[in-house]
């Protein structure tokens, strides 16, 4: 059996820094979401549909994983998106008992403007979190 070595104050002030700067990042993407009359979980969801893996629609579990929500906080969320324009509904054809979830027009150019700003907040503190994490997992 391995003897768990002790963190040392020099990890917990790592882990302590990397932590802040990852905080610091989750304020900006709040505050760039709210400035765009979104919730913060509306623009996770946006995200996730755009970014879903090979194509750019989603089903409602796959959009509920993506946010760790529950199948009826993920319909909810949908319906406020849909209320506002962002997303729409459609069948999906190889399963008609299923919805797909795509970006209206409204919405791609909403998440656009925020992936920019996320990209440019990324640019500045991202040599920061990739030094604190390479020195967090002993990598060079």
């Amino acid at each position: 059996m391995a003897i768990k070595k002790r963190l040392t104050k020099a990890e917990y002030e790592m882990l302590a820094a990397f932590r802040f700067a990852l905080r610091q990042f989750l304020r900006f993407s709040e505050e760039a979401a709210q400035a765009a009359n979104l919730t913060p979980q509306q623009h996770q969801a946006l995200l996730a549909i755009k970014g879903f893996p090979g194509r750019d629609t989603v089903n409602v579990s796959e959009l509920a994983e993506r946010l760790q929500l529950r199948h009826h906080s993920a319909v909810e969320l949908i319906d406020r998106l849909e209320t506002d324009k962002m997303v729409k509904r459609e069948p999906d054809e190889s399963d008609g008992r299923k919805v797909l979830i795509g970006l209206t027009g409204r919405g791609e150019q909403v998440l656009e403007k925020l992936s920019e700003a996320h990209r440019e907040q990324l640019d500045r503190i991202g040599p920061q979190l990739t030094r604190l994490l390479n020195e967090l997992t002993g990598e060079k």
